[in-house]
């Protein structure tokens, strides 16, 4: 784990350069590591992008000590697109995958999130909290009242991913006015254990870090999972109301904007 919070700087992609940098990290991630792919994938220059990209913000974690010339200086990405932005009749990434009329009809501000990523020498330490840090900001700034996204399991057996995804359903299902829906073909029942046969240890276990950080902030999930198969992974959508939030998030954005005021 590498960690100096003196070398970081963390902003919004401003050109085509760091648009790159932040393909280039997610390429190493979602593609090397995790065995995904795509159909605007470049193997060749090891880039990870797709048609959304020009629409979103792209928030980078940069590491000053890294070479940008090489593209090796992001080595943590978050991709923000809020809904002033798609306009009348677009679409969110998401809703390849999820109905999300509850969501564009409740006249909330929203903003979707997605290709949340770390280098894995940076893992474990400061550089998941920055990215949040610079979330809050965003949020703050632009009023965002319902943030939403796709998070993943890695995997697309969804037998092995029963405890984790069931716990999900039973405990953490969005409310009716919140509640996305997976769409069809390749939507799979979260719904596969009983609540009293829950084992709450292997549940949290199988839960990814960035997953259980959206609970732990009061976050829901959607009904349905999706099997994402170009990225082996078996997704969930996560919608976060910012005034649902834990009392402790709460705590730490009402902080954040008193002392930006």
């Amino acid at each position: 784990m590498i960690d100096d919070d003196a070398a970081f700087t963390l902003r919004l992609a401003r050109d085509a350069r760091d648009l790159m940098a932040a393909q280039r990290l997610r390429y190493e991630v979602f593609v090397a590591e995790l065995g995904g792919t795509g159909p605007l994938v470049d193997h060749a220059a090891r880039l990870e992008r797709d048609d959304f990209d020009p629409l979103f913000d792209h928030m980078l974690l940069i590491d000053s000590r890294r070479d940008p010339a090489k593209l090796e200086d992001v080595v943590g990405v978050y991709r923000l697109l809020p809904s002033d932005r798609v306009g009348p009749g677009g679409r969110f990434y998401s809703e390849d995958e999820y109905d999300l009329t509850a969501l564009k009809t409740s006249g909330r501000r929203l903003l979707e999130l997605g290709r949340s990523c770390v280098h894995p020498d940076y893992r474990g330490g400061t550089a998941m909290f920055h990215l949040w840090n610079g979330l809050a900001d965003y949020v703050l700034e632009r009023g965002i009242e319902v943030l939403f996204g796709v998070a993943s399991f890695h995997g697309t057996d969804v037998a092995a991913l029963a405890q984790p995804l069931a716990y999900l359903h039973h405990h953490h299902l969005a409310p009716p006015a919140l509640r996305v829906r997976a769409l069809p073909p390749h939507r799979a029942e979260m719904n596969l254990i009983p609540s009293d046969g829950l084992d709450r240890r292997a549940a949290m276990a199988g839960t990814p870090a960035l997953i259980k950080a959206y609970l732990r902030l009061g976050g829901f999930v959607g009904d349905g999972a999706w099997i994402d198969h170009a990225f082996n992974t078996t997704d969930v959508c996560l919608v976060m109301d910012t005034e649902k939030m834990s009392a402790k998030h709460r705590d730490f954005y009402t902080r954040k904007k008193a002392r930006e005021g």
